[in-house]
């Protein structure tokens, strides 16, 4: 058994400068906001891949009470489809939805069902957290993966028990939300930071020519409408979500482990630190000698385990001087001279966290 692993990093060259963004894709608007729709309902016309009904009881359930109310009594009789499968349907209402405008919908197999692939989602309401509902779904789903099975092996490439139905459901009920009533008119920022927020103000009150943004905080910019000279907040918004704006972030090294991903923001700094590396391998294996007795002898065939276990140190690359203040171009390459994988550069840019010498915030996903 070896305990080494090779793992591949890609490496971009160092980003250029932030374009700027515009002041819509950065902020939303203080109680303007979409409601989480929910609902169960029936997926039908399956290839045999649907719930068995002897280990989904609700979907028989289900099944009974949808041919009762289309007027097909079947009390007392034992269905044995595999081509009906339950569901929970999911979608989001977004805001300014109207009644007859379509939204998508997410459907996911809550019982043994193998696959939804094929399958058609009957009639469902979709309620809101009042209980209310809202929407309703119906359509042939988009399934996000493929299922294959045999009599000894089975294969399944991504997610076969879950789909998606673009413009899947139409809406049916309204939020109750006059826009052009809101008075105290603030934006939210998605990413606070001071800078930003800072920014986006002085940019709306050159454009408007007036003083009316305010910064309250990292993530909050208000707005006064009565010095702005306009009546509604529909107005304003068409006026100022087209500007742009030097944005500015925290400085971040994400790391994600299974698969070895490094990302270092074009902020990231370090202090003076030295570093070294070196790769240990482990090899442990197994080789077991079965003995046995002689022909006609009493006695019983045994195996004796033989185990051989074998530590590796290879050569580190020494120390290596990492300057005061080093930007991300620098990092890298310093990293990438050491001939680093993957793997030992994250444990690397941990320890020099640990160290206090990565200026940066640090997150391991």
């Amino acid at each position: 058994m070896l305990a080494t692993c090779a793992v591949l990093l890609w490496i971009f060259g160092a980003p250029a400068p932030a374009s700027p963004a515009r002041i819509k894709d950065l902020v939303d608007i203080d109680g303007v906001r979409g409601n989480d729709l929910l609902g169960y309902g029936l997926v039908v016309g399956l290839d045999n891949t649907g719930d068995s009904l002897r280990n989904s009881p609700f979907t028989e359930d289900a099944i009974v009470n949808l041919l009762e109310r289309l007027g097909v009594n079947v009390t007392g009789e034992q269905i044995r489809a595999r081509n009906v499968a339950a569901v929970l349907v999911t979608a989001a209402l977004p805001p300014f939805a109207r009644a007859g405008s379509q939204i998508d919908v997410t459907v996911s197999a809550i019982g043994d069902a193998s696959s939804l692939l094929g399958g058609t989602l009957v009639m469902t309401p979709l309620n809101a957290a009042d209980g209310q509902i809202y929407a309703v779904a119906q359509g042939s789903i988009i399934a996000g993966g493929v299922s294959a099975e045999g009599q000894a092996a089975k294969v399944t490439q991504g997610v076969p028990t879950a789909g998606l139905i673009p413009s899947g459901a139409r809406v049916e009920r309204e939020v109750a939300f006059d826009f052009s009533t809101v008075r105290d008119f603030r934006l939210a920022l998605r990413d606070p930071d001071f800078t930003t927020a800072a920014r986006i103000a002085a940019a709306i009150n050159r454009d408007v020519g007036a003083r009316i943004a305010q910064m309250l905080d990292s993530g909050t910019v208000r707005l006064d409408l009565a010095r702005a000279g306009i009546d509604t907040p529909a107005l304003l918004m068409a006026q100022i979500e087209n500007i742009e704006v030097q944005t500015s972030t925290r400085a971040r090294v994400v790391v994600d482990q299974r698969s070895g991903t490094i990302i270092l923001g074009s902020d990231v700094r370090i202090s003076r630190v030295a570093v070294t590396q070196g790769n240990l391998t482990l090899r442990v294996e197994e080789a077991p000698m079965v003995v046995q007795p002689n022909p006609f002898a009493e006695g019983a065939t045994v195996v004796i385990p033989r185990t051989t276990a074998e530590i590796a140190q290879q050569p580190g690359n020494g120390l290596a001087i990492v300057d005061n203040s080093v930007a991300l171009p620098d990092l890298v390459a310093g990293l990438n001279a050491l001939g680093v994988s993957a793997r030992d550069m994250i444990d690397i840019l941990k320890s020099i966290k640990a160290a206090g010498a990565l200026h940066a915030e640090f997150i391991v996903q």
